[in-house]
Order: C-alpha cells, then sequence, then structure tokens
C-alpha cells in the first residue's frame, strides 16, 4: 500500500449556496494534498452550480457532475461511479472539515499497517440556532471490531451512522450502495461496511463539523418519508441479530431510540396526521420498556424519554422539548 494513496473526497451538492464555500474552502486546504474532489451537483436551482464552478478554476483537482435531481443517495453513489480514489470519504455540501481531516483518517490507517478498511473520526456538532457546539469524541484512538463497532453505533456511544466522518478502501462501496430514493440512507448502509470490516480504526477526534441547521433534512417539518427510519432500522436489527445473537439487545434498543425519535418529530408539527404510525409507535416502546430499561447499557436519553413518557404523550411533548433545549444550549454538558 503505497503511503500517500490517491483519496476521492465526495460531496454531493443540493441548494446550499450560502454554505457551500465554507465547505470547499476546508476541502482544498487540506494538509494531505493527494486527493480529488467529486462535486455532484444534483440538480441545484440557485447558485450552487456557478460557486462550484468558481471553484474548479481555483483547483484542478476538483471534478464537477452534473445531474438531474436523484437525491442525495442517488448522488453519493454517482459520486463513487465518477471516483477513482483507492479511498473514499463523504462530505455533506453544508457541513466541513478541520484541515487535517483527511490526514488524520490516513494516519489511524498507517498506525495500523492498513490492515483495516476503514477509519472513523467523532463528529462536532455545530446548533446554528443557539450558536453552540457539541464535541462527540472522547480524544482516544482504538482499534474495534467491525461487530464492536456495530454494538457501539447502536448504544451511540462515541461510533455514530453516518456516512460522512469515514474513510473506507474503495472496495468496500464495491459491495455496499447507498438506497436511492429513501431518507436515513446511513442507517441502511454504516453496519453493512461495519460488518465487511475484521477491524475498524477509530480516532475519537472531532475533524468534522456537523452543522444542524434550520431548514436541513434533520430539522425540516415532519414528512411522511420520515417513517422510513423504522422499517430501515428494523431491517438493520434483524440481519445484526440474526447475524450475532448476542446483539440483539443492543439493535432492540437502536429500534427504540428510531421510534422516540420519530414520535418527537411528529409531535413536533402540529400539521403531522398520522394518528395510526403514532398509535403503532407508542405501543412499540411500551412493549419493549421493561427490556430495554433492564438492559445497563441503555443511554441515559433513553432512560429520560421512558421517565417522560410514563407521565402521558402530553406531559413528554414539553418535557422533551425542554430537555433537548437544555443539551443544546450547554446547560446538560455531557449526554450519556
Amino acid at each position: 500500500m503505497p503511503t500517500s494513496p490517491l483519496i476521492s473526497v465526495i460531496v454531493p451538492v443540493y441548494n446550499v449556496a450560502p454554505f457551500l464555500r465554507r465547505c470547499l474552502d476546508s476541502i482544498i486546504n487540506q494538509i494531505y494534498k493527494n486527493i480529488e474532489i467529486v462535486l455532484v451537483n444534483d440538480g441545484s436551482t440557485d447558485n450552487s452550480g456557478e460557486i462550484l464552478n468558481e471553484y474548479k478554476l481555483k483547483d484542478p483537482r476538483i471534478k464537477i457532475i452534473q445531474q438531474r435531481n436523484g437525491g442525495l443517495s442517488n448522488a453519493r453513489n454517482t459520486g463513487i461511479s465518477n471516483s477513482k480514489g483507492t479511498y473514499i470519504t463523504f462530505i455533506d455540501s453544508d457541513d466541513y472539515v478541520s484541515k487535517d481531516y483527511v490526514s488524520y483518517l490516513l494516519s489511524l490507517l498507517q498506525k495500523n499497517n492498513f490492515q483495516s478498511k476503514l477509519a472513523i473520526c467523532s463528529l462536532m456538532n455545530i446548533f446554528t440556532k443557539t450558536k453552540t457546539q457539541k464535541d462527540n469524541g472522547n480524544g482516544q484512538e482504538v482499534v474495534l471490531t467491525g461487530k464492536e463497532c456495530i454494538e457501539k453505533m447502536c448504544y451511540q456511544d462515541l461510533v455514530d451512522t453516518c456516512a460522512y466522518a469515514k474513510l473506507g478502501a474503495r472496495e468496500l462501496y464495491d459491495n455496499v450502495k447507498f438506497p436511492e430514493g429513501m431518507l436515513f440512507e446511513d442507517i441502511a448502509t454504516t453496519y453493512k461496511l461495519f460488518d465487511l470490516c475484521d477491524t475498524v480504526c477509530c480516532g475519537f477526534q472531532a475533524k468534522y463539523f456537523y452543522v444542524i441547521r434550520e431548514g436541513s433534512i434533520v430539522t425540516s417539518n415532519f414528512s411522511t418519508k420520515k417513517l422510513e427510519l423504522l422499517p430501515m432500522t428494523d431491517k438493520m436489527a434483524s440481519y445484526v441479530s440474526s447475524k450475532y445473537p448476542e446483539l440483539a439487545p443492543a439493535t432492540l434498543r437502536r429500534q427504540v431510540y428510531s421510534r422516540f425519535s420519530t414520535l418527537n418529530q411528529i409531535l413536533a408539527d402540529s400539521n403531522a396526521n398520522v394518528p395510526s404510525q403514532k398509535k403503532a409507535i407508542l405501543n412499540y416502546l411500551k412493549l419493549h420498556k421493561k427490556d430495554v430499561l433492564s438492559n445497563p447499557k441503555t443511554p441515559k436519553r433513553d432512560r429520560v424519554a421512558y421517565f417522560f413518557l410514563s407521565f402521558g404523550i402530553f406531559v413528554y411533548k414539553y418535557a422533551w422539548k425542554f430537555y433537548e433545549f437544555l443539551k443544546t444550549t450547554k446547560i446538560l454538558n455531557k449526554e450519556s
């Protein structure tokens, strides 16, 4: 393995003009220079395309792919098929990365003599509304098995489901494609990447700046498309618990988390009208409450959510909203 392999940085772009320059600046100024920057303009209708052309004139490493809007998964898959790097990393166009993002991830693989196919780092959550940030790492560097990463991912214990903040060997993406036309594509793919890896190099330092802003997919109003999180999480859980029965408590926790997350979005949108789905979610949470709360690895957030829910859905709605506010304003310093 060459010590300076070509790294493909794939960036899907769709109507993010106000944030795009910050993202692109963080990429072209990487300490590690042997990169190709694959920018997939996914049918943007703002001036994102003009900004891409502007940056292409600045940096010959930039390759622009123009396509009709096909969604985030389609754009990522397009980027993969139009890239040539030995390793691939993804960056969302409204986020940005540290100058040593690529070099840090590559150094993790180098320290393990390139025996691992995947390296990951941590996120720094940037809350634009409250102008606060949260470091999701602990500064440690470890080599874990793929199975261990799946378990930690299910418990949201340092390992994230996200497609970004990872550097993967090209061969991984020969076997794993993003599900097109679906939201929450990360939960459908990341566990598969881990499962293909005997070991994963983990550097829990925040090198990727994840911007949580109004109008993004995460914060936008509820739509029935967001219900896709549930079957996609269930599919992951079914596969993982079948192959690794000892991880069934972990996958159940992730299934419960997906229900709480979806319930929160339904309750936050006064226009959401999905009574049968809401009822099904509440029944699921009730059915699995004992198993989840008896699991010593269950995170604090789940225990808090169940506590609030025990007082009824009305109390839960406002208590959880206040709990989330406290977290994002750093009154609660650490999420467990």
